[in-house]
């Protein structure tokens, strides 16, 4: 398959054509909606301590669908007051190498959700492109994109829905490749977007790009942390909370229902797994409970294998969330199940 040829025209690879039609008719009816709206200096703030909230459109970006609930929040939260879902971007990780596997697991659940009654949610869309390297000089504008689907996904969406007020929130739960990937293609993204990771962890000094999911791709962490408004989510839940065991049995009987059921017994236990901090952290003003400031490092070592350490700043252009309200996010899950049909 000659990603390149395809990637060159900005155009998406033909067999997703489809996808990509449907994630366009939804990115058109949430524009309608964005442009309805007046700027008001009140009106406009953001609810939460971060600068996105539930009126922000969100593109989803993560890889495997099977080991946290991150999917299925940005969906429930789409049909219940929180973000529109702009777009699902799906690539691959080491661990959730399969391509076909990952993009299977997300279409099958939009198909389960829009079966249940939930409405205006984009088909998902592949999107592949190795690590990027850092270049020998150490300099941003001299990296070699991936020109990958995504990439050119978030730029399209942005362009679309983006607006000086209320820009497209990216919330991932994997590597920032096809994110960095987008900036090296169109710089001016960065002014459209704003990046929500499940991603590092709280330092002493800061924060750490590093493990869960900062380890994937250390220059594209320095690149998104050193030129986009980046909030780093380091604050976890016990996942397992959100669909014990023991509560299978209030999960509403529709296809939704199902698909939720089936996927318990798979979620992972390491509270990190839990990616959808960053959907809920932007879409949930009530999740983040603290929140520092703070700035990315200027360089990055040759051969880093995590990105940046993020220092504390006033006024900086990265946030660093440091705890988070489990309850809240689990209540909001079942309320918003209940209402499926």
């Amino acid at each position: 398959m000659d990603l390149e040829a395809n990637s060159q025209r900005g155009r998406p690879l033909a067999g997703h054509a489809a996808a990509w039609s449907r994630g366009l008719a939804c990115a058109a009816l949430l524009l309608a909606c964005s442009c309805s709206e007046t700027l008001d200096a009140g009106h406009d703030r953001p609810r939460g301590m971060l600068p996105v909230d539930q009126r922000n459109p969100l593109v989803l970006l993560n890889d495997g669908a099977h080991d946290n609930w991150s999917g299925e929040y940005a969906v429930l939260l789409a049909n219940s007051g929180g973000p529109p879902l702009a777009g699902i971007i799906v690539d691959t990780s080491l661990d959730w190498p399969d391509i076909q596997t990952n993009v299977g697991g997300y279409r099958d659940l939009v198909e389960a959700a829009r079966a249940s009654g939930l409405v205006n949610l984009p088909d998902p869309i592949a999107s592949i492109g190795q690590p990027l390297l850092m270049p020998s000089t150490g300099v941003i504008a001299d990296t070699h994109p991936n020109r990958s689907e995504g990439a050119f996904a978030i730029i399209d969406l942005s362009m679309r829905l983006g607006l000086p007020y209320r820009p497209v929130v990216i919330a991932t739960g994997g590597a920032l490749t096809d994110i960095a990937d987008a900036y090296l293609l169109d710089p001016t993204v960065a002014e459209r977007v704003v990046v929500v990771s499940s991603l590092g962890s709280v330092t002493s000094g800061g924060g750490s790009m590093g493990v869960p999911n900062g380890d994937h791709d250390p220059w594209a962490d320095f690149i998104v942390a050193s030129r986009f408004r980046y909030v780093q989510v380091s604050a976890w839940y016990d996942q397992l909370t959100d669909v014990p065991a023991d509560r299978l049995g209030e999960v509403p009987t529709n296809a939704l229902g199902d698909w939720i059921a089936a996927k318990q017994p798979n979620i992972w236990q390491w509270s990190p797994a839990s990616d959808q901090v960053s959907v809920l952290a932007a879409g949930l003003p009530a999740f983040a409970t603290a929140a520092l400031n703070l700035s990315a490092a200027t360089s990055l070592g040759a051969g880093a294998t995590d990105g940046p350490t993020l220092g504390p700043a006033k006024n900086g252009p990265n946030w660093l969330v440091t705890a988070c309200d489990g309850t809240a996010a689990t209540n909001q899950f079942w309320a918003a199940l209940r209402n499926t049909k």
